[in-house]
């Protein structure tokens, strides 16, 4: 498989850890859009929102609990945003479910 994300997930590609279980991978984002901006990544490979299934409802469970945590911990206190882009037209770039927590600083509206 060529993706990005399955490579760091594997340790092929190297990435800045923040947090790591048996289920999910949270990363700095090399693109950083916020003081903080951490990608948060399921190490199943799901290629979006749009290919859940009915069992992976218990993974987008405890990825949001994550979120949640990691967020706390990296200081967003005063609130933070979470992002996920799904196909072409919504940004989407990697083909690999992903979310974005930013925070750090007001979020605007709309992002863009």
């Amino acid at each position: 498989m060529d993706c990005v994300f399955c490579k760091i997930i594997s340790g092929e590609i190297s990435s800045k850890k923040v947090y790591e279980d048996e289920k999910i991978l949270a990363f700095h984002d090399l693109d950083s859009k916020a003081p903080v901006h951490v990608l948060v990544i399921p190490k199943k490979h799901i290629v979006s929102v749009e290919k859940l299934s009915d069992c992976d409802q218990g993974l987008i469970g405890h990825v949001f609990l994550k979120i949640a945590i990691i967020a706390r911990e990296l200081g967003c206190n005063g609130g933070y945003r979470i992002v996920n882009n799904c196909g072409k037209l919504g940004g989407q770039t990697v083909n690999h479910l992903h979310f974005h927590i930013l925070g750090g600083r007001a979020m605007s509206w709309p992002p863009g």
